[in-house]
């Protein structure tokens, strides 16, 4: 048979929670959810750093943040990055980019063939290193306190990436094909601003906003790197209660415009000759807290910072008998990857770190999954080692935490300290060194970003 068309889908900062396939009782996607129906849904998936550029980078280049060098936005693929382009192009597939992949340098391509479209420019900060000093802060609280109804700039950038892959699509539907195609289609929303279109935010009521249980979280009474975060990010200047429901209902409007240019790609596809040989994968670079732990944006790793949605529709010809449509094991950004390369025929590369998604769903895993933060916000690198029900999240010079998820999903409750749970404990740190020195990675960090700031 021949090689699939690849359709990879990457929105920003869309929490794995917040969409109702995945059961979320307000937010409204018809056409993601249709996606999901048809699709191979991945409850447990992780990106591996909670902030854009690092995330991206992990993504598509199959590797840990760290191992590429991807400290935090202002990161810049070196000369021996590879990318999906680099390791698909071989195997005859023609690459195409369209919106928004947020890598910076003088390479735009990266190992793809082309761009339709480039990044909208005010997000590039090439070599551009964090501040991580207590008294560093984020200039406004902004993100939150500046939302409404509008036409962002990034409304119409998500527009003119849909128009794009649309003709791209269009075009590819009318010819035979001479070789397979990778598609990557890069969307800015639902990210802050939460400015969103007038006709999504009228879907949505504020007065319907299920406030999260510890918006009112006092700085003091949490985990002193949280209380650092929060203070950088200002999210430690109280909310009214108004705020915090019209920010939320914004964000959910920004995922229902989103939700509407999944669609139009989609429907591309599967009005035509497409949909009988084209794979398609949804997935999101990081979450957003939106008010959980009075915490908004990510650079943390509670759920909804890191969980990220997960979906692969496969061409009827490629589905496996059984094959279970929910898989609740945990996965990574890491593993996909691997899974485009085994669609496109190509033997598994044992010196990438993560495994097939199509594996996975087979055959199950019990791999943790790994996540680490070196930017802003965080004055020490934080690490997060996940599996099954428990969640470490590891801390250069500070205490850890752990949590039980079965048992606190909403991850209140810290284990860390508790002797009942020190086995578990040490193993999930035991996991962590496999993969990472933190002190040595920590060092790495600081002294890359130290070395971009004196230039």
């Amino acid at each position: 048979m021949t090689a699939p068309n690849l359709v990879v889908v990457l929105s920003d900062e869309h929490a794995a929670a917040a969409s109702g396939f995945a059961g979320h009782p307000r937010v409204r996607t018809p056409r993601l959810d249709r996606l999901a129906g048809e699709s191979q849904r991945f409850d447990n998936a992780y990106c591996g750093n909670p902030i854009c550029v690092p995330s991206r980078l992990s993504l598509l280049s199959g590797r840990y943040p760290h191992q590429v060098e991807a400290w935090d936005n202002g990161a810049i693929p070196g000369p021996d990055f590879r990318s999906w382009g680099h390791h698909l192009r071989p195997a005859g597939y023609r690459c195409v980019i369209a919106g928004r992949t947020h890598f910076n340098g003088p390479d735009r391509l990266l190992g793809f063939d082309r761009r339709l479209s480039d990044d909208l420019g005010h997000w590039l900060t090439p070599g551009a290193a964090p501040r991580r000093t207590p008294e560093a802060r984020r200039e406004s609280n902004s993100h939150v306190s500046e939302v409404g109804a509008g036409h962002d700039v990034q409304t119409r950038y998500d527009e003119l990436t849909t128009e794009l892959a649309a003709e791209f699509l269009t075009r590819e539907a009318a010819r035979p094909a001479e070789r397979p195609f990778l598609l990557y289609v890069g969307y800015m929303h639902p990210h802050f601003p939460l400015v969103a279109p007038p006709e999504d935010l009228a879907r949505y009521d504020p007065a319907d906003v299920e406030l999260p249980p510890d918006w009112r979280a006092d700085p003091a009474d949490q985990h002193p790197v949280i209380a650092q975060l929060r203070r950088f990010f200002r999210n430690d200047e109280p909310l009214t209660e108004d705020q915090l429901r019209r920010a939320t209902v914004a964000y959910w409007a920004l995922i229902s415009h989103l939700d509407r240019q999944v669609g139009r790609v989609l429907d591309m596809i599967d009005s035509g000759p497409l949909r009988d040989n084209t794979a398609v994968l949804y997935t999101s670079d990081h979450g957003e807290m939106a008010g959980r732990h009075g915490i908004w944006q990510k650079q943390c790793f509670y759920q909804d910072s890191v969980r990220v949605p997960l979906l692969l529709r496969l061409p009827e010809s490629l589905r496996e008998a059984g094959a279970p449509a929910v898989i609740t094991d945990d996965v990574s950004h890491l593993d996909v990857l691997p899974t485009l390369r085994e669609l496109a025929g190509l033997p598994a590369d044992p010196d990438l770190p993560g495994r097939s998604l199509r594996a996975i769903a087979r055959d199950g895993s019990d791999r943790p999954v790994f996540a680490e933060y070196h930017a802003q916000g965080m004055l020490n690198a934080g690490f997060m080692i996940k599996q099954g029900r428990y969640k470490l999240c590891e801390y250069v010079s500070d205490q850890p935490q752990l949590f039980d998820l079965d048992a606190d999903p909403d991850e209140l409750t810290d284990l860390a300290a508790d002797p009942a749970q020190a086995e578990i404990l040490a193993r999930l740190r035991q996991h962590l060194r496999t993969i990472a020195d933190p002190a040595e990675l920590d060092r790495r960090a600081k002294e890359d970003q130290q070395r971009r700031r004196s230039r």
